[in-house]
């Protein structure tokens, strides 16, 4: 049996037809500079909705109040939120500090019974959080004009119940679903969960695609609740290939797209991450093409090449959604 049905169709959603009225042919421009008048970031250019993801502050602080303040330093209306700024906000215990390459056996031994301990202490944490705290932090967000449309907990490898939790607090921070690395067992897994919940199991994939006959539809068809946070970047860096192929064959499976730019694999050097605009990536094309499609698909910046010196990842990040706008408007 085939599964791949359309995230419109598994939700059950309808759309209703409505008459539009004559416009000027500047209306959109208007609203765009509206938007952008506003006292709160608004990151949506063409009507494509472009975010970031919290790894792309991975050099800086990371709790959920300065992830915000990233954002909005930023312009960035959308994120697709870690996990652990998360639940460090809704106060999850704390696991021990990693051990130093040097440390001694018995340092070992001590570290590996706390982590035991307190893993134990995290499961019944979850299994019994009350999910105010997640709502706390998605009005936060939202008060601030920033919306959490995905979360990324990769909880392939908890218990049941902390898998359900996942859902859960997902669904309290207002996000359409649960992230995490494509995998037959994640899908598998988390499918079952995603469905029960009305939400999606987003699976992100790295440099698989260049592999010998690897498909995304393999993943796709063990459930109607996987979706797909797929990774241009990587796609193209692995592959050499068009991504808005994968974009147009599978529109309907896709919640969002990484963006970063990257040579291709016989680039020099190869498959290597580069600053926008100085690598092959084909980012122009792919956002046109989600804008003149209108797929529904966010574009998600994922900041991953070298920070040049005397910046920070903000003020390239912010690079980045300058980049967008201008492809976009």
């Amino acid at each position: 049996m085939n599964n791949r049905v359309s995230r419109r169709k598994f939700l059950g959603l309808t759309a209703t037809a409505a008459g539009l009225a004559i416009v000027p042919v500047n209306f959109a421009q208007v609203v765009e500079s509206q938007k952008r008048d506003s006292s709160k970031p608004n990151s949506e250019f063409g009507r494509v909705q472009v975010g970031a993801i919290t790894y792309s502050w991975r050099s800086m602080p990371g709790t959920a109040e300065d992830i915000l303040k990233y954002c909005l330093a930023c312009g960035i209306s959308s994120i697709e939120l870690m996990g652990d700024p998360v639940e460090q906000f809704a106060g999850l215990p704390k696991s021990p500090p990693k051990l130093p390459n040097e440390a001694t056996d018995e340092e070992i031994s001590t570290y590996q019974k706390a982590s035991k301990e307190i893993r134990n202490a995290q499961k019944d944490w979850r299994i019994s959080a009350p999910m105010t705290k997640f709502e706390e932090l998605r009005k936060m967000y939202n008060n601030a004009g920033v919306k959490i449309h995905i979360v990324k907990f990769a909880p392939e490898k908890w218990f049941d119940e902390e898998i359900d939790y996942a859902f859960r607090a997902a669904k309290a921070l207002g996000s359409k679903g649960v992230s995490t690395e494509i995998s037959e067992m994640s899908c598998q897994k988390l499918g079952p969960f995603a469905e029960k919940h009305g939400m999606y199991a987003i699976m992100h994939q790295h440099l698989q695609p260049g592999q010998p006959g690897w498909t995304f539809e393999k993943f796709l068809d063990i459930s109607p609740a996987i979706m797909l946070n797929f990774d241009a970047g990587h796609y193209f860096g692995s592959t050499g290939l068009h991504p808005n192929g994968i974009i147009e064959k599978l529109h309907d499976r896709i919640i969002s797209v990484h963006m970063k730019d990257k040579t291709g694999p016989k680039g020099t050097p190869p498959n290597t991450n580069m600053e926008w605009g100085k690598g092959e990536t084909p980012i122009a094309e792919i956002l046109l093409n989600i804008k003149n499609k209108k797929y529904p698909i966010n574009a998600d910046i994922e900041l991953e090449y070298p920070i040049p010196q005397g910046s920070d990842a903000v003020a390239e990040v912010k690079k980045c959604v300058d980049y967008c706008r201008k492809i976009l408007i």
